[in-house]
């Protein structure tokens, strides 16, 4: 029997999951220390114990009883250090799929260790979809609302914003349920939280009617793109560039909304033979950027193929991602976006930086989510990649900064050097949060040494 990429990926990443404790449903630990490790290989730790219980009631009993720091864990798809600890790591594998719904409401509520991957497709059976998705849907959804996990177009905001209500947790071990009449601070605080208020194990979603795209991509150079952004992000949904590095040109993405009955399904496979060429290009040109850029330039508009595709919304907006790398991403104020970019590309481009993955460049909208990356302005997500094996701690020191001088944000889940004192200034309600933080967690269970960090505390 052969497997799609996809599947085999899913596959793997059951085969994770069942990893975490011995095969016995009650089991509380694993009998002996083992290592764990993100998607790109970049954190890691040896925990004392792995814990993936089967039930709210047991997660209760684990955390009331667990001794020294506990941390949740997802789909290992965060780049920053949010799960290492020698303390106990938390799956919620076991609790994953849908609970419920509410068609008149076209809301849903799923288990929060449910994979993206896995929504899609449930809520079409009840008529139902997220209204934007993110690039990959290999997060868990409690993961993926706890660092405001995001998609793109101007009018969308992250998965958090979707959220209407959730159940926490707590650090004691009592189990609460929270939306904006019961529990309104925490249920504020919690929609982002990094995993330090408790864990998260159902989320109540408002959703919208299932929904048809149609997805075009094309090649144009970066500055023309950059002068016509604010048409494009005004005529389209959802609208990305992905500028690749070294080169004058930038792939365009477009994904609107159709009443099209046709059906034009993605090709299968992923980004292997895409970045083996870029790679090659790199090794072979980096220190003549002029032949470089007329290389890649003639790769982007001559060698890749950029079909459409019409399809359901959930099997348009996620792409396989089969290419490991390390990502550090910012959010900087919309306005900001084009200038943003254009210091880094000069950056890369004339101190021959070197990477060869390229940039994503995004939209996302306003919310007041306290400890939201897009909290009181719509924002421009850049995100600057590094394949995992090349250091990517020198390239991105040398573009962080420009992301500093632009007023950024550094998303949860990506890798950025920023704590307590840089962080603070940048979210109006960091006060908020951090009482709510206080309140649940007093003695600090949930938090590891980055989320120390990061919240200024001893």
């Amino acid at each position: 029997m052969s497997l799609s990429r996809r599947e085999v990926i899913k596959a793997l990443g059951l085969l994770g999951a069942a990893g975490v404790l011995s095969s016995a449903p009650g089991a509380r630990a694993a009998t002996r220390a083992i290592p764990w490790r993100n998607w790109s290989g970049g954190q890691s730790c040896i925990p004392a114990a792995r814990l993936a219980p089967a039930s709210e009631e047991q997660l209760a009993a684990m955390i009331r009883d667990a001794v020294g720091t506990v941390r949740p864990v997802g789909s290992a798809h965060s780049f920053s250090p949010l799960v290492p600890t020698e303390g106990s790591i938390v799956s919620l594998a076991n609790l994953s799929g849908m609970i419920r719904h509410d068609p008149a409401r076209l809301q849903a509520e799923f288990w929060g260790g449910t994979p993206m991957s896995q929504m899609g497709p449930a809520l079409k059976k009840i008529g139902q979809a997220l209204p934007n998705m993110a690039d990959i849907d290999y997060q868990t959804l409690a993961g993926a609302i706890a660092t405001s996990t995001h998609g793109t177009g101007p009018r969308f905001g992250s998965y958090s914003t979707n959220v209407i209500g959730l159940r926490l947790v707590k650090a004691d071990g009592e189990i609460l349920d929270c939306d904006a009449g019961n529990h309104p601070e925490i249920f504020d605080a919690a929609r982002v939280s990094l995993g330090s208020l408790g864990l998260i194990t159902r989320v109540r979603l408002q959703n919208r009617k299932a929904f048809r795209v149609h997805r075009k991509e094309w090649v144009q150079d970066t500055e023309e793109l950059l002068e016509q952004m604010p048409q494009l992000i005004k005529d389209n949904d959802h609208f990305e560039i992905n500028t690749l590095l070294h080169s004058d040109v930038s792939i365009a993405t477009a994904i609107n909304e159709t009443s099209d009955p046709r059906t034009i399904a993605k090709e299968p496979g992923g980004d292997v033979e895409k970045a083996l060429m870029l790679s090659r290009v790199h090794r072979e040109h980096r220190d003549s950027p002029r032949l470089y850029a007329m290389i890649v330039n003639f790769i982007a508009r001559h060698l890749i193929s950029f079909p459409e595709v019409i399809d359901d919304s959930y099997k348009v907006f996620a792409n396989v991602r089969d290419v490991r790398f390390n990502e550090m991403e910012y959010e900087v104020p919309a306005a900001a976006g084009p200038a943003c970019l254009r210091e880094i590309v000069k950056k890369i481009r004339d101190q021959k930086l070197n990477s060869f993955i390229p940039i994503e460049y995004r939209y996302v909208k306003a919310d007041q989510i306290p400890l939201s990356m897009f909290q009181g302005r719509d924002a421009c997500a850049i995100s600057v990649h590094q394949y995992f094996e090349m250091d990517h701690h020198n390239f991105f020191a040398q573009i962080e900064p420009i992301f500093w001088k632009y007023d950024g944000r550094p998303h949860w889940g990506k890798l950025h050097t920023l704590n307590a004192r840089q962080l603070a200034p940048l979210y109006p309600r960091w006060k908020d949060f951090m009482a709510v933080r206080e309140s649940l967690d007093p003695r600090g269970k949930f938090l590891n040494a980055h989320l120390r960090s990061i919240f200024g505390l001893s």
